[in-house]
């Protein structure tokens, strides 16, 4: 049976989300910054990071596993650094608590670094960065995930997805372009769909748990994701491992448990940022280079910067099974 599509505005799926969440909990300044989070994602056509989180949400605000009420705390351990302890809540209040003074410092010492320690997990990393970007600083930011990424030659899970985002300011505002991938060869949830609607996938996507390749999603489910590119992408994992896990004192992909269960231990997961002044080092040089780069990739038909050209949508077309499980997460 194929899923009837409708069209809602953006407007409206900030608003019922922003109402989803106080309902069930959230403070309201917290629910406002993820529910603009679900809005973008949505408006990007990033449906895995989008309203397909708000149930779990809602449902995990009652169960506890979330704090929708924490105040974040904001700290300076040294010269250009800011932590920020969410305490257990949501990623996307937790940097907003600590992205003005973040900005702040990279703007006067050319470059600072912002971590998210002991979050739920954010979802979309280009999110983040691109909001970086727009303050015209270039913003590098990764995250860790629950174990489903085995090392190369191996079967055993140790790595999540890991996703790692970057994001380029243009010089004239906006942002120039931004890229956001995770360090496995896809995204977990596209195997789930698959799993969900009886298709094969890819191979190359997963292995078995015997470690063989296999275009069975379930198989590749109960086995686990390969690196994107092999051993190249294998170290990228790695990087985003160290840098959110290790760093900022979260869980390791080994230890995080499901994210989107009712019941269970917090996410606690970490992120990380760099912030940089991109004329820091060669001045306005960087943004004669950053033209070449484009035109290069711009005078090529059917070729673009990833992020260069957003859409100005103010309605997307979802599922209504998915619009009618956020209507009846709402207050009633």
């Amino acid at each position: 049976m194929i899923d009837e599509k409708i069209t809602v505005s953006l407007q409206d799926i900030e608003l019922h989300t922003t109402q989803a969440l106080i309902s069930h909990g959230a403070a309201p300044w917290v629910a406002a910054e993820v529910a603009n989070a679900v809005r973008q994602a949505e408006a990007e056509g990033n449906l895995i990071c989008g309203l397909f989180y708000l149930d779990s949400y809602c449902k995990q605000l009652t169960s506890g596993r979330v704090q929708g009420n924490v105040e974040p705390i904001v700290t300076q351990p040294k010269g250009s650094a800011v932590q920020v302890d969410a305490q257990l809540g949501f990623a996307q209040a937790a940097f907003a608590k600590g992205f003005d003074k973040a900005v702040e410092l990279a703007k006067l010492n050319g470059t600072a670094s912002l971590a998210i320690c002991h979050s739920h997990t954010c979802n979309s990393m280009g999110y983040f960065t691109e909001q970086i970007a727009k303050t015209g600083l270039i913003g590098i930011g990764m995250t860790n995930a629950p174990a489903c990424v085995s090392p190369p030659g191996a079967s055993k899970a140790v790595l999540g997805t890991n996703p790692i985002s970057m994001a380029v300011p243009s010089k004239e505002g906006g942002v120039a372009f931004k890229f956001d991938q995770s360090t496995s060869a896809i995204a977990i949830g596209k195997i789930r769909i698959a799993a969900a609607a009886g298709e094969k996938i890819p191979f190359g996507w997963a292995v078995d748990k015997n470690g063989e390749p296999t275009d069975d999603p379930v198989a590749g489910l109960e086995g686990s994701l390969v690196s994107a590119g092999g051993y190249k992408g294998y170290g990228f994992g790695l990087m985003a491992e160290i840098l959110a896990a290790a760093v900022t004192g979260s869980n390791n992909s080994v230890d995080a448990p499901a994210l989107k269960t009712t019941e269970g231990a917090p996410h606690d997961l970490g992120q990380f940022y760099f912030l940089l002044d991109p004329t820091l080092y060669s001045g306005d040089a960087f943004w004669e280079r950053l033209e070449t780069l484009q035109h290069a990739v711009n005078s090529q038909e059917n070729a673009r910067l990833p992020g260069s050209q957003p859409k100005d949508v103010t309605d997307v077309l979802i599922s209504k099974t998915l619009w009618d499980s956020v209507l009846n997460n709402m207050p009633s």
